[in-house]
């Protein structure tokens, strides 16, 4: 008998040192915006505008915090010595490239925190998280110690959850997280197919992008289908497309985007595309459910639009069991902006097809670091006994939002350049604000600096 289960959405809120550093090469947005002012205030609060406005029409919508920024932990594993502000000004007069990968705040993009299996699909019946080792980038790297902290504070009970560490940090085992990884189903709490996206399989000779490079491997995507229980016929691995990669599609989720039985992809997101999606048309029919695909082909949208649009960053959400199934697509305001691809989504909404209705968000101090509103959230499938074992402090509603939009009105800058990062009033700045949250959400000591008092 299928357990009811539904999906619930993690946000992650963006932290007081929000900026535009330049960090990610092989994201075109971040090249492109790389040294401009940066808002960390309206960033966040735009941010917390789209988790509300979600849980106000009834899904359930929580909430992660940011890291600790910047990271002096960091800057000293990297031989910069004194007391923390020395650290700061040093690393700021003879490093600002290392200074501003332990300023950023891409931790805010939760779908790459970590790869989540629901309970439906693992050996155990538990849901699995692996944290994200994100080792292609300095400025991520960094961050999966603090991501496992968060990720146990939020789901703490040891029947329910099951916590792995990140992989180790080896090149050939690159991990980006949910970014690279989508579950289809029928039911949520039926058992899926989990569906993982690589860029590179270091030990065969496979297509390879020529101009940016493939971040997650083949061999990173099985080991976590390992570490999580799952059984073959619940899992397939397929391969970015490396002429996406090299028009700045650094992750599946910018070109490819599902949930329960729709996919919704560009018809260049796959190396043999046509064989991956008859696939997972394969697995779900065993399981009784159809797969339905709507595949954008390059005529209708140009890759050049989807990489400046995000159009497939978009969160696909299921929408009441009275809809039949029909789903809303969140996107950002880039959408509306361009208009091959707003008069492909009014096309896409009046045809009939799954996705009935659009829901559109001011995202823009994210999406100018490359990130849209799927990038925000880290999805988590969960049974009413596993809803109650989250941790009660991070879902939104109102009392939540007003609490945190309040937090931020409090403790956040409304203009950030890089060359701010060099002023050790923000290390004390963002502590301060972090030290209140842990405390309005009730997650104890989280950070280095909490623990270390």
């Amino acid at each position: 008998m299928t357990r009811f289960a539904l999906e619930a959405n993690f946000d992650g809120l963006v932290g007081p040192t929000h900026n535009y550093a330049g960090l990610s090469f092989g994201n075109v947005a971040s090249a492109n915006n790389a040294n401009r002012v940066s808002n960390p205030r309206e960033a966040a609060l735009q941010g917390l505008a789209k988790m509300k406005a979600l849980a106000d029409l009834g899904y359930a919508q929580g909430v992660l915090p940011p890291q600790e920024r910047p990271s002096v932990a960091l800057l000293r594993t990297l031989g910069f010595s004194g007391n923390d502000h020395a650290v700061i000004r040093e690393a700021a007069r003879t490093a600002p490239a290392v200074l501003g990968a332990a300023c950023s705040a891409a931790s805010m993009w939760t779908a790459n925190a970590a790869t989540v299996s629901p309970s439906a699909d693992t050996a155990d019946g538990r849901v699995h998280f692996t944290a994200a080792n994100l080792c292609s980038k300095l400025h991520r790297a960094i961050e999966h110690d603090t991501t496992s902290r968060v990720l146990r504070a939020a789901f703490p009970d040891e029947a329910q959850f099951v916590h792995h560490n990140a992989l180790p940090g080896w090149p050939s085992l690159g991990d980006e997280g949910a970014a690279n990884h989508t579950r289809f189903c029928g039911a949520y709490g039926e058992r899926g197919v989990e569906f993982f996206v690589y860029g590179r399989d270091d030990l065969a000779s496979t297509a390879a992008p020529r101009r940016f490079p493939a971040r997650q491997t083949l061999q990173a995507s099985q080991a976590i289908a390992r570490l999580h229980g799952l059984a073959n016929d619940d899992v397939v691995f397929a391969q970015q497309h490396p002429d996406a990669i090299d028009a700045g599609v650094f992750h599946n989720d910018v070109i490819a985007v599902g949930n329960g039985n729709v996919l919704f992809c560009h018809a260049q997101a796959f190396v043999d595309q046509a064989a991956v999606l008859a696939t997972l048309r394969d697995r779900l029919a065993a399981r009784g459910t159809q797969l339905e695909v709507i595949e954008v082909s390059a005529a209708d949208v140009s890759i050049d639009d989807t990489v400046g649009s995000y159009l497939f960053n978009s969160q696909l959400l299921a929408r009441t069991a009275e809809s039949g199934g029909a789903m809303r697509l969140v996107v950002p305001q880039e959408c509306r902006e361009r208009p091959a691809v707003w008069r492909y989504l009014e096309s896409l909404v009046a045809g009939g097809g799954p996705i009935r209705e659009l829901q559109v968000f001011d995202l823009r101090e994210s999406m100018r670091n490359g990130g849209g509103p799927a990038c925000l959230r880290l999805r988590v499938v969960l049974t009413e006994a596993e809803r109650k074992a989250t941790h009660a402090g991070l879902w939104i509603d109102d009392a939540r939002y007003a609490v945190l939009t309040g937090w931020v009105m409090r403790h956040y800058r409304d203009r950030l350049s890089v060359s701010d990062l060099a002023d050790p009033a923000l290390l004390d700045e963002c502590r301060t604000a972090l030290d209140e949250l842990t405390q309005l959400l009730d997650l104890g000591s989280l950070y280095p600096f909490q623990r270390d008092i």
